[in-house]
């Protein structure tokens, strides 16, 4: 089953959220989903996945964050102002948000006994950062890190500061999405503190499981060796998949699962069951 949910974060926002359960039986730990860059909490294999946690035996929670460009409509980007305007802190600030919300039962599901983050690309990075900061979060699993936020050329940034926006192409929708240089602002404001990936993985103290396509043309690879080189070896494991890229052989709209997208999930479910149970 399903419910959804909205959560008025603490400036007025509004995230969109929806809770996967079993009516049968309370689940005893959460897992939270953590979308990316241009992503959003009904694309793809999201809701499969979230699903499939369900029936190991997990409660999940899916969402929105309150500027990815996703309001009323689930599955069109009709908020572009709000997407131009958004920053990593807004990101990092409403997950530490969640993450309080599910920890105090805001959803009325019951206290869970631990809660752990599922980040996918950029949403990795922000479940790092939020891991390290909420102690509510008991492990962190990612797929397709990003290693690093500042992912901009120096020519790129002169335009950036000449327009003050930057335009990306979704090349899924076709559509021309701005970024504002407040993201830009935030990174050089933030990136030794709050935003430092590299500070927050050595000083995680939780268990890390890193999942990565070897042929990720959106991330490289390398950016999953760069975590893992960062984090406690002890507690950290690094999955890698041959043969597939940023979302494992899946698209969007999801038709099916396939077998490099299982053998993502079977992981995962075992590394949360073993962190989290």
């Amino acid at each position: 089953m399903n419910k959804d949910f909205t959560l008025t974060a603490s400036d007025g926002e509004k995230i969109f959220i929806t809770a996967y359960f079993n009516d049968k039986y309370v689940a005893n730990n959460a897992v939270i989903y953590v979308h990316g860059f241009k992503g959003f909490k009904d694309w793809g294999f999201i809701p499969y996945l979230a699903n499939y946690l369900v029936e190991k035996g997990f409660f999940v929670i899916t969402f929105n964050f309150s500027h990815n460009g996703i309001g009323e409509n689930r599955f069109e980007f009709r908020e572009l102002e709000k997407f131009a305007k958004n920053t990593f802190s807004r990101e990092v600030r409403e997950l530490n948000e969640i993450v309080d919300a599910v920890d105090s039962d805001i959803f009325e599901f019951g206290k869970f006994n631990k809660i752990g983050l599922l980040g996918h690309s950029r949403g990795g990075a922000i479940s790092i950062l939020t891991a390290f900061q909420n102690n509510k979060v008991n492990a962190v699993a990612v797929w397709a890190s990003i290693s690093k936020l500042d992912r901009y050329s120096k020519r790129q940034k002169e335009e950036w500061e000449k327009k003050e926006f930057f335009e990306v192409l979704n090349t899924r929708t076709n559509q021309i999405m701005k970024l504002h240089i407040s993201i830009l602002r935030d990174i050089e404001d933030n990136y030794q503190e709050s935003l430092n990936i590299e500070k927050a993985i050595k000083n995680l103290k939780r268990p890390l499981l890193i999942v990565h396509g070897d042929q990720d043309l959106a991330v490289p690879i390398e950016e999953a060796e760069q975590i893992y080189s960062w984090s406690d070896k002890s507690q950290t494991e690094f999955f890698k998949i041959f043969g597939t890229g940023h979302t494992f052989d899946a698209a969007h709209p999801f038709f099916c699962s396939n077998r490099k997208l299982e053998s993502v999930l079977e992981k995962t479910e075992i590394f949360f069951k073993h962190n989290l149970n």
